[in-house]
C-alpha cells in the first residue's frame, strides 16, 4: 500500500513545479527570457527563494519545461481542432478564432515566441516546437497534402501571430480566416 504522506507530497511538489513553469512564462512575456533566474522565477511564483533551484538544475532547464509546456498547450488545442475538422470552410473559422484568442493574450504570445526563437539557437529544444509545428501539420492535412501548402499554413499562422505583436490593431477572425482560405481551399 501507498502512503498517502509521499503521494501527498509528490502531488505538492508537482504543482510547485507547475507554478513555477507558469511563473517562468510570466517573467519570460515580462522581462524577456535574460530575465529568467532561479529567484526571479521563485519569487514570481510565490515560493521559497531556493524553489526553483530544487526543482530545476539550470535555467536551461526551466526555459526547456516552459517551452515545452507552452507549445504542448498549443498542439493540443490545435489538435483537437484537426480532429473534428471535416475539411470544410466551417473548421478554418474555429481555427482563426484559436488564433484571435492567442493574440488577445499578446504577453503570453510574446513569452511564447521569445521561447520559441530560443530554440532556432538551442537544437535541443526542438522537439517541442516540433510538437507544436506537427500539430499544426495534422490540421492542414484535413484540406491537403500538399506539403507546399501545409509549409505555408505553418508559417502564415505563426507569422500572422506575430505581427499581431506588432500591431495597436490585429487582425479579426475574419481576417485570420481569409488568410487560411487562401493557403488552404
Amino acid at each position: 500500500m501507498t502512503d498517502p504522506t509521499t503521494d501527498g507530497r509528490r502531488a505538492k511538489g508537482e504543482r510547485r513545479k507547475q507554478e513555477l513553469i507558469e511563473a517562468t512564462v510570466r517573467v519570460v512575456a515580462r522581462d524577456g527570457v535574460t530575465g529568467v533566474s532561479h529567484r526571479t522565477v521563485a519569487r514570481e511564483a510565490g515560493q521559497p527563494a531556493t524553489a526553483a533551484a530544487y526543482y530545476f538544475s539550470s535555467i536551461d532547464e526551466l526555459l526547456t519545461a516552459a517551452l515545452t509546456r507552452c507549445m504542448h498547450e498549443d498542439a493540443e488545442r490545435v489538435r483537437a481542432l484537426a480532429a473534428r475538422s471535416d475539411g470544410t470552410a466551417a473548421a478554418l473559422g474555429a481555427l482563426a478564432e484559436v488564433m484571435c484568442s492567442a493574440v488577445a493574450r499578446p504577453t503570453h504570445l510574446l513569452a511564447e515566441y521569445e521561447l520559441f526563437l530560443l530554440a532556432a539557437r538551442r537544437p535541443e529544444l526542438r522537439s517541442a516546437t516540433d510538437d507544436w509545428l506537427g500539430a499544426i501539420e495534422e490540421f492542414g492535412r484535413r484540406y491537403t497534402d500538399d506539403p507546399v501548402r501545409l509549409r505555408l499554413l505553418a508559417g502564415a499562422y505563426d507569422g500572422l501571430l506575430m505581427q499581431a505583436l506588432l500591431t495597436d490593431r490585429p487582425p479579426t477572425a475574419a481576417e485570420y480566416e481569409a488568410v487560411l482560405r487562401t493557403v488552404l481551399l
